[in-house]
């Protein structure tokens, strides 16, 4: 930018650093934002942290620092109350330190809806659908999808534990439901990456030996990275959208799948512990941990009445569409040009 001024805006975790080090290059040139794209840990976690004074001093560097809830925002601003001598203004979300303010706000992120609604329509994505059921025999199944890279935050076990659950409190559903589970395996050089691939198996491998029946076993298990094409498919084939993250800071997959549902066929079952889950209050609702409760959360999804099922999906893609990507980033870059540049 040579000796123009200009906006910054930072994103996610791994540059928490790079806010001061451009305060410090470029002092009266930069009106910096940064947008932290995981959920922010409260203060009992964040305090084991050996760099955390560093952190808090990196994003402390900001002119405007944005999460995706209000409730991560308050989590940021109670870690900085403790940690560093500071003047912080809990009504306008503000921090002051050595003379520089960072305002605190919740921008929650979202996704192109348009896009997404004008290619589940698409010629390609019907192709790919009928090639989805021939590829893992889904027809005449009630279909319950999930996508999620195999990470411990995203709770798949716990899924494939619920999965279990309904089936032994409903064994009528034997032989009518499939559970189809994509996951791209990332990180098995990490011993708990590698050991949580080891309990998925191990579970996908007893809970279908417990139920199968025929040729028919509950739950298949997709280790492929699936194209955008393909991902839309498998929501329209679906009847429900199964997110199970045990902690997150939004959650793209569900909106997603809300925004595929063109045809309300699809319901979706949330984890309460998504940011998702604030906006998508239609969802039929689940503690990941509650195993009982999570099986009897995708039982309700698959029994919900017709007339239920389209007034929730209607009203979750009314949320989406409105709180779409481009509102997203419109909130943050409107915010950015109340800031001054320093004389």
């Amino acid at each position: 930018i040579g000796s123009k001024k200009a906006f910054v805006w930072i994103q996610d975790y791994h540059l928490c650093l790079l806010p001061k080090y451009l305060r410090e290059t470029a002092p009266k040139q930069l009106i910096i934002a940064h947008f932290w794209h995981i959920p922010w840990p409260s203060y009992e976690a964040f305090r084991i942290c050996p760099q955390k004074q560093e952190i808090l001093e990196g994003l402390l560097s900001n002119d405007l620092l944005g999460f995706h809830t209000r409730y991560h925002c308050l989590n940021f601003i109670d870690v900085v109350d403790r940690e560093l001598e500071s003047k912080i203004d809990r009504e306008r979300f503000s921090i002051t330190k050595s003379e520089h303010e960072t305002l605190i706000r919740p921008y929650p992120i979202s996704i192109d809806f348009e896009e997404i609604t004008e290619k589940i329509n698409s010629p390609e994505v019907k192709a790919q659908e009928e090639a989805l059921i021939r590829e893992f025999d889904l027809s005449g199944y009630k279909v319950l999808v999930g996508l999620d890279r195999i990470d411990y935050t995203k709770g798949i076990p716990e899924k494939l534990l619920a999965v279990d659950s309904l089936l032994d409190r409903h064994p009528e559903l034997k032989g009518k439901i499939v559970f189809l589970q994509v996951g791209v395996i990332s990180r098995l050089h990490i011993p708990q990456y590698k050991a949580l691939n080891d309990e998925i198996n191990s579970l996908i491998e007893a809970i279908n030996w417990k139920h199968t029946a025929n040729h028919w076993k509950p739950i298949i298990f997709v280790r492929t990275h699936f194209s955008l094409t393909q991902l839309l498919a498998l929501y329209r084939i679906s009847d429900m959208g199964v997110v199970s993250s045990l902690h997150d800071g939004m959650n793209l997959v569900a909106k997603e799948y809300v925004a595929s549902q063109t045809d309300h066929k699809g319901m979706l079952v949330l984890s309460q512990f998504t940011g998702a889950a604030r906006e998508l209050t239609d969802a039929i609702l689940i503690n990941p941990y509650d195993i009982e409760q999570f099986g009897e959360g995708l039982w309700r999804a698959l029994t919900l009445s017709d007339e239920e099922r389209v007034r929730r999906v209607t009203k979750m893609r009314e949320v989406v569409c409105v709180n779409n990507i481009f509102r997203w980033s419109g909130k943050v870059i409107s915010e950015l040009l109340k800031f001054e540049f320093k004389e």
